[in-house]
């Protein structure tokens, strides 16, 4: 979040704040002491955020006209334009669970880290070097789309658009797909090194994400990331309690922690390298 201006803490900055949402200009104020503060999310709305302050220090009406409101709701506004690659990364896991209702073990066998098949009445699994050898590099990153619930799918898609999205439009879509390409090859590898095959969700990939903007915005605040404290303590604490002999009795002890960590700690050390290079320049 960026710093833009202070104001007495008695001000009334309710058609501020009012123009400010009708704009879609992400903000948030806060109070320091005798005064308000504003914040700016995206840096890129610096310029539209000062015209509309000019106007409102004039006492000028906020209200745009409708017809101008709704000119403004363009292509270049959609979700589309702002994190195509967000976009694509949920439009796939979508695409993934909704085959697998069709198609079913065909789809899993195909995506988990290793070959899966049936031989007899036993089923076979392969190993990596079977998966390096016959040339299924997907398979290092693929089990990152599968989902075997609604639940598990409607939450990790939810926190892929939350943090995805912010990556992506401060920081470019490469950034973003790097640090979900490596987080989910990172996050893969550290829970089949516990001898598990047959697991999957962007959950690692998740983490990774909340790990780096975490970073981002407590290392380099004027980088324009945010997250809320109690969001990264819901995540974490969540985290410890999937670990823990307590999540099993009530329906959560078959939760892949190893790639969440895996995950966890990409995000850190790439949250850490990126912020420090951010507050440097």
């Amino acid at each position: 979040m960026y710093k833009v201006l202070e104001l007495p803490r008695d001000t009334d900055t309710r058609a501020l704040r009012k123009a400010l949402w009708a704009e879609r200009i992400g903000h948030r104020f806060t109070e320091e002491g005798n005064v308000q503060v504003l914040w700016l999310a995206d840096p890129r709305q610096h310029q539209e955020l000062l015209q509309l302050l000019t106007r409102w220090e004039r006492g000028e009406t906020l209200q745009r006209p409708a017809g101008q409101r709704r000119a403004r709701r363009n292509w270049q506004q959609s979700p589309l334009a702002e994190a195509p690659v967000a976009v694509m990364l949920i439009g796939l896991c979508l695409a993934v669970f909704a085959i697998m209702a069709i198609l079913g073990d065909l789809v899993i066998a195909a995506m988990t880290i290793t070959p899966l098949g049936v031989v007899g009445n036993t089923l076979s699994v392969g190993t990596l070097g079977d998966t390096l050898a016959s040339g299924q590099i997907w398979r290092l990153v693929s089990p990152a789309f599968l989902h075997f619930g609604w639940m598990h799918l409607i939450f990790n898609m939810l926190w892929l658009w939350y943090f995805g999205r912010q990556i992506e439009a401060l920081q470019g879509s490469w950034r973003l797909l790097g640090i979900v390409m490596v987080s989910a090859l990172i996050s893969n590898l550290a829970q089949y090194a516990t001898g598990t095959v047959l697991f999957g969700g962007m959950s690692g990939v998740d983490y990774a994400l909340l790990g780096y903007v975490w970073l981002m915005s407590r290392r380099a605040p004027r980088s324009g990331f945010f997250v809320p404290q109690m969001l990264v303590v819901f995540m974490l604490g969540w985290m410890v309690f999937t670990m823990t002999d307590f999540a099993e009795p009530i329906g959560f002890g078959n939760v892949a922690n190893e790639a969440h960590l895996g995950g966890l700690l990409v995000g850190l050390v790439w949250g850490w390298l990126a912020s420090g290079r951010a507050r440097r320049a």
